[in-house]
C-alpha cells in the first residue's frame, strides 16, 4: 500500500493544470534508531529546552524562532509572522522552464520524490506533460514551497508517472576546481587497457542489492543476540512483564465461543 502524501497541489503547465499529490522516494523506516536512556533505571530520558540565562525550563507556548544579527541579539519571528511569507508556489508546481536531461550535474540533486496525478479527471493533462518530456528527452524545471523554503525543482519523466528532485542552492554546491586542480589530467596510457578490461570485467547490471548497509545488518544482529540474553523485566509490583495476549487470538477465541454458545442455545431452544 502507497504512503499517504505530504503534499498536494497542482501540476501546471502553460493552461494545462492538473491536481497533483507527491510523496517522499526514499525511507528511513527501516533505519535502526536508538532512544537515550538512564543507564541506571533503564528509563528514557526527556529532552526539555532551559532558558541559557536563567536555567529555567521553557515551557512550549513560549518558544520561539530566532534569526541572530548580533553576540546574544535576536530578532523573534512568530508563527504568524512566517505565515505572511506567502508565495504563489506553495500550491502549484509551475513548469516555466525544459533543460536537456543530460546538462543537470547530479551533486545539484538533493532528494526524490513521487509524483502522480491526484484526481481521474486530471490523469489525461498529467500524462500529457509527462509524455511530452519523456519524448524530447527533457527535465522540467520549477519550484516548490517545502517546510517554509521555496526549493528549485526538475521533473523527470519515469514510467508512468514523474519523480520530482529538490535541487540544491547553487551557494550550497561547492566549485569543484578547488579540489581538482593539482590532480593530473592525463594518466598513463599504457596501463588504460588494463583498467578498461578490468572494469569490463567487473561490470553487472545495476540491483538495489549493491547498497545494503553492513553497519545496519550488524546492528540488527548485536541487538537480536542481546534481546535473546535480556530476562523479562519486572513491574513496579515486582511481577514480570509478560507479553500482550494477540488480538487475532483473543477475537479468534472469543469467535470459537460465540459459534459454541450459539450452538448449545439453538439445542436448548430445540428441545
Amino acid at each position: 500500500m502507497a504512503p499517504r502524501p505530504y503534499w498536494k497541489g497542482y501540476l501546471k503547465l502553460s493552461l494545462v493544470t492538473c491536481p497533483v499529490a507527491m510523496t517522499p522516494a526514499t525511507s528511513e523506516n527501516e533505519k535502526v534508531r536508538f532512544h537515550t536512556l538512564n543507564k541506571e533505571t533503564g528509563n528514557r530520558v526527556v529532552s526539555q529546552y532551559i532558558d541559557s540565562v536563567t536555567g529555567k525550563r521553557v515551557k512550549e507556548e513560549n518558544e520561539a524562532k530566532g534569526y541572530a544579527r548580533g553576540e546574544n541579539d535576536y530578532v523573534i519571528l512568530t508563527d504568524d509572522d512566517l505565515d505572511t511569507v506567502a508565495l504563489d508556489t506553495v500550491r502549484t508546481i509551475d513548469i516555466n522552464t525544459f533543460v536537456p536531461r543530460k546538462s543537470i550535474e547530479s551533486v545539484y540533486l538533493e532528494k526524490a520524490h513521487y509524483l502522480m496525478p491526484d484526481d481521474p479527471i486530471g490523469q489525461e493533462a498529467f500524462a500529457v506533460i509527462r509524455d511530452a518530456m519523456a519524448a524530447d528527452n527533457v527535465f522540467g524545471v520549477s519550484k516548490l514551497v517545502a517546510g517554509r523554503r521555496e526549493r528549485a525543482v526538475v521533473l523527470e519523466p519515469r514510467g508512468e508517472g514523474i519523480v520530482l528532485w529538490t535541487l540544491r542552492f547553487g551557494n550550497e554546491v561547492r566549485p569543484e576546481d578547488a579540489y581538482f586542480e593539482d590532480i593530473d589530467d592525463e594518466s598513463d596510457p599504457e596501463f588504460a587497457p588494463l583498467v578498461q578490461q578490468l572494469i569490463k570485467q567487473k561490470t553487472k547490471p545495476w540491483s538495489p542489492t549493491m547498497v545494503t548497509d553492513p553497519i545496519q545488518e550488524g546492528l540488527l544482529a548485536v541487538i537480536e543476540e542481546k534481546k535473546k540474553a535480556l530476562k523479562p523485566r519486572k513491574t513496579a509490583k515486582g511481577k514480570k512483564e509478560t507479553a500482550p495476549a494477540s488480538n487475532v487470538i483473543n477475537i479468534m477465541d472469543a469467535l470459537r465461543k460465540s459459534v459454541e454458545a450459539e450452538l448449545k442455545s439453538k439445542k436448548g431452544a430445540a428441545r
